[in-house]
């Protein structure tokens, strides 16, 4: 749902509180020992984050996971609720946004694994009642964006349908009606292009094989077996408390709006919808990269990359594209992952080929490259996300 604004007005006086600091390991933030001081990496993650959110036009928090083999830092800036003034912590939920994409994979590769699906199945082989022009059209594309199939949240049809009813969404396969001509943009197989389309159809072919709907399968699948007890797919606007407060500034005014409870999940589904905290995600990466809940030849084929397929946003260093997943060559070294926006949040999750050291940044506001998504603290942002990759491997 990457480009759609609020046009409501939720007015909101701004009492922003800039904390910046490594906490120590708490109940909340278990996970191995814990270092007395910061390394120089993590003074450098500590200081981008406050810069980031100092900024006038900077989101109003920032948290950062950084895991490596015996113990785990969490580095907060700002705060989760600008009208309380509340903290950021690791099991406040958030919007994950396209980050769905690697729990949609997740779930798609452990029935690969299983030889319920296989990555050569096609769309008309699970989905017949889909447009004929997808017919032959693999699940390995659709994973990694070689489909052409176009992007259903470009489409003005879909985009005049959610202003109209945000919060009620329809049934997932409704989205992909709004896409005007079905006809691919190229051959599929013969390029990458980035589509929120290729998820949906996904969840939809994990639904035919499995007889049963998307979201079971992907607890089922995914979440109960991760261990991730804080993470849902939803498809109305709530989250679960707590949750940190998502905003967007006032087209006129510059003042930020919440706007966490906007938009119904089911607006984006298997490609943006899943629900989750800083520390669900930073297990989940850990696990999903290391290839956990598949086999040896599943992920092996799930780690073929694609030059120069970004994910959207990018992510830090040069980006590849795998099967829902992404490589990131960055100036410390390679991590692999998954980046999402959103109305409200911005993410990125990230985790070396073993898992043993990952680096999670979440920020409750929009940013990216677009030109109406504040360009230059994204830049900013994925300079963090460098920083904390680095801190990761430190």
């Amino acid at each position: 749902m990457c480009g759609f604004k609020s046009t409501f007005s939720v007015k909101i006086a701004i009492a922003l509180c800039v904390l910046t600091l490594v906490v120590p390991i708490t109940a909340a933030d278990a996970a191995g020992g814990f270092h007395d001081h910061s390394s120089r990496a993590e003074r450098a993650v500590e200081e981008a984050a406050a810069e980031l959110v100092a900024n006038e036009d900077g989101p109003p928090g920032v948290i950062v996971v950084i895991q490596r083999p015996n113990d785990r830092q969490v580095i907060r800036a700002g705060v989760a609720n600008l009208r309380t003034g509340a903290p950021l912590r690791v099991d406040k939920h958030m919007r994950l946004a396209s980050v769905a994409k690697a729990f949609n994979g997740a779930t798609a590769l452990s029935l690969v694994a299983r030889r319920v699906l296989s990555l050569d199945d096609t769309v008309g082989k699970w989905r017949p009642d889909l447009p004929h022009e997808w017919t032959d059209i693999t699940l390995r594309q659709l994973l990694n964006h070689t489909s052409g199939i176009p992007d259903f949240s470009k489409e003005e049809a879909f985009l005049e349908a959610l202003r109209a009813s945000l919060l009620v969404a329809p049934p997932p396969v409704q989205l992909l009606s709004y896409i005007e001509n079905p006809e691919p943009s190229f051959t599929p197989g013969t390029e990458y292009k980035y589509s929120n389309s290729d998820n949906i159809i996904v969840g939809l072919m994990v639904e035919a094989a499995t007889g049963r709907s998307y979201e079971r399968a992907l607890r089922r699948l995914v979440t109960v077996p991760f261990g991730l007890f804080e993470t849902t797919l939803p498809s109305d606007a709530e989250l679960p408390r707590p949750f940190v407060h998502g905003y967007q500034r006032d087209d006129d005014t510059g003042v930020p709006e919440d706007v966490s409870e906007l938009v119904a999940a089911g607006w984006a589904w298997a490609s943006g919808g899943v629900v989750s905290t800083p520390e669900d995600a930073n297990e989940f990466v850990r696990r999903y990269v290391a290839g956990r809940e598949t086999d040896s030849k599943t992920h092996a084929q799930q780690f073929q990359f694609i030059p120069g397929g970004s994910s959207e946003p990018p992510g830090p260093g040069t980006n590849s594209a795998g099967l829902a997943i992404f490589r990131y060559e960055t100036r410390c070294g390679t991590v692999y992952g998954h980046t999402g926006n959103t109305l409200g949040y911005t993410q990125f999750v990230s985790a070396t080929a073993d898992g043993k050291r990952s680096a999670t940044v979440a920020i409750n506001a929009q940013l990216t490259p677009e030109p109406e998504h504040n360009p230059v603290r994204f830049a900013e942002l994925r300079e963090l996300y460098e920083l904390a990759v680095c801190a990761a491997l430190d």
